[in-house]
């Protein structure tokens, strides 16, 4: 069984200047102010019409993050419904063959110190799924029988591919103290990341 620690990579090459031109210029068609763009009149704008709350502007842009997290962190993601998704197949996907080397991943969990006695009940919890799901698929079970038994903790890859305005109502659920802890893990990496490219769209959520 491998272990790893979850992680995000956003897959549209997100030049910040176009996005926020594109969100500018469709914005000012509410107020038919077109006129006023200049090569600088993007973030002081789009910062207002944040700011203002006019979120259906931010709609007309989107883009796709990849989450490499645990199979119980993506049952709270598909619940965001304005959002596409593609997800790593239990069904299909046979762990005892293939790319997988004959394991199970599971996703460390951020709550639980390694070398602690909480620790240690997760992992052996890990292991003796593991051991089922290959008993069972000795068994003859197909992959998608012998799932059954595979913990919340098996390591799962989603695309999630949203618009900024979702991505925002996203961010703003998923990174407050109220958030699961492994949500909040893998929602703060991507808030980080996106401060960083688009302050102007994401550096008011906390």
């Amino acid at each position: 069984m491998k272990i790893i620690k979850p992680s995000i990579e956003i897959l549209d090459n997100i030049t910040p200047v176009e996005v926020l031109k594109k969100l500018e210029l469709c914005g000012r068609v509410c107020y038919k102010s077109e006129d006023k763009i200049t090569d600088e009149s993007a973030v002081k704008f789009i910062s207002n019409i944040v700011k203002r709350g006019h979120e259906s502007v931010l709609e007309h842009v989107s883009f796709s993050v990849r989450f490499i997290c645990d199979r119980g962190v993506t049952h709270e993601m598909v619940r965001h419904r304005i959002a596409s998704y593609s997800q790593e197949s239990t069904r299909y996907c046979n762990y005892a063959k293939g790319d997988f080397n004959g394991e199970i991943t599971v996703i460390e969990p951020i709550f639980l110190e390694p070398g602690t006695e909480g620790y240690e009940i997760w992992k052996n919890g890990c292991l003796q799924a593991e051991d089922n799901y290959f008993k069972m698929l000795n068994y003859g079970c197909s992959p998608q029988e012998a799932r059954a038994v595979l913990p919340n903790s098996l390591k799962t890859e989603i695309v999630m591919t949203a618009n900024v305005r979702e991505w925002r109502h996203f961010l703003k659920l998923r990174t407050s103290k109220a958030a699961h802890p492994q949500i909040k893990e893998v929602a703060d990496m991507l808030l980080t990341e996106l401060n960083f490219i688009l302050p102007s769209l994401f550096d008011d959520i906390e």
